[in-house]
This record gives structure tokens, sequence and C-alpha cells, in this order.
């Protein structure tokens, strides 16, 4: 049966300097070991010497968009004002859990922003690589922009549900029906491209 497991809090005493050997997570003072991080307890010892006493978290910590970091998001929903989409990807760390964010109408691209139309920009489903803007409001919604040419719609499907190509900055075309759809298309850079 196995011992059962330990969990400890930063600042804990764990044991004395005679019993083991710090490792990873842990601290020494007045001839003690002690916790600096809230995690499991472990002890390994190799060749009957001091067992090395180590703090280990359960999970890794999450990973957050921060003002400035390009993020790839699938869109959820459209209206004429904005895009709502789940962030899925900070740079290319998959997230744990997805956020939310919202793309605006201004900020779909730089120029002509008066003249754009949410619905020739985004369509629900589609993968969009974005740049965070601000952490949001009271929704705790991330606000996000495609006005870049680097940024937009990576990957898109046609009504026939086949992958689409980039035909123009703002088309995309349907290999097996031939049709048109309006697209924010980004032209992708190499280091975003899977081989």
């Amino acid at each position: 049966m196995a011992p059962p497991v330990r969990y400890c809090i930063p600042g804990e005493r764990l044991c004395n300097l005679e019993e083991g050997s710090p490792g990873s997570g842990t601290y020494t003072r007045h001839g003690y070991i002690f916790s600096s991080l809230a995690g499991c307890l472990m002890k390994s010892s190799e060749n009957g010497a001091l067992p090395v006493v180590s703090v280990m978290r359960e999970t890794e910590s999450q990973l957050l968009p921060d003002v400035g970091a390009i993020v790839t998001c699938k869109v959820s929903s459209i209206n004429s004002r904005f895009a709502k989409v789940h962030i899925l990807y900070v740079g290319s760390t998959p997230l744990k859990n997805s956020f939310r964010g919202t793309i605006r109408k201004e900020d779909v691209r730089a120029t002509e922003k008066d003249k754009v139309e949410i619905y020739k920009s985004f369509r629900p489903g589609d993968i969009v690589l974005a740049k965070v803007i601000s952490l949001g409001d009271a929704q705790s919604n991330y606000l996000l922009t495609t006005a870049e040419n680097e940024l937009g719609v990576v990957v898109a499907h046609s009504e026939s549900g086949v992958q689409m190509v980039p035909i123009s900055w703002c088309e995309m075309q349907c290999p097996k029906t031939h049709t048109k759809e309006f697209r924010k298309v980004a032209r992708v850079q190499p280091e975003f491209l899977q081989t």
C-alpha cells in the first residue's frame, strides 16, 4: 500500500537537516527544511544517502493572455457590432481552459474602420489569429484586434464543410464548390505554420 500523500503549505517546517537534504520547492533556515510552495511532499533517496526532500505542485500554473500577446481563437458567435471568440492558444502554448474574447467592429482592420461588416470578416467556427489589446470589462472578456496584415482568419470552412483557401486579403474560396466567401484573411507568418 502506498504511503498517504502529505500536502504542505509555504513556510511549513518539513524536517531537520539531519533527516534529509533540501530539494526543489524548499529552503533551509536554522537547521530545518521548510516548504516554499503549496504542494505535495516528496522524499527520494539514492544509495543509502540522506533523502532529498522536495515539494511538487500538482498542476503547472495557468498561462494567461496578456496585453500584446498573439492568440489563436475560435469564433463562437457574431452580430453586427462584434464577434465573440474563445481563446485557445497564447502564442503556440495551448490553454487548459479557454478564455472568452471579443473582436469589436472597429478593431477588425486598420483602414476604413467605418466600412467594416462583421459577417464579411468572420463566421462562427473560424480559427482566427488576433492580438490582445485590453484585459476587458465586467464580463471578463478580453478585447482583441485583427488590425494587422498578419492577423485575421487562418482556417475557415465553407458551407459544404471543406476547408477554404485564401485568394485575397478579404476573400476565401471553397476548393470543392468554388464559391467565394468574404473573410478578414491573415497573411500567416512562417513561425505560425505547422510543417
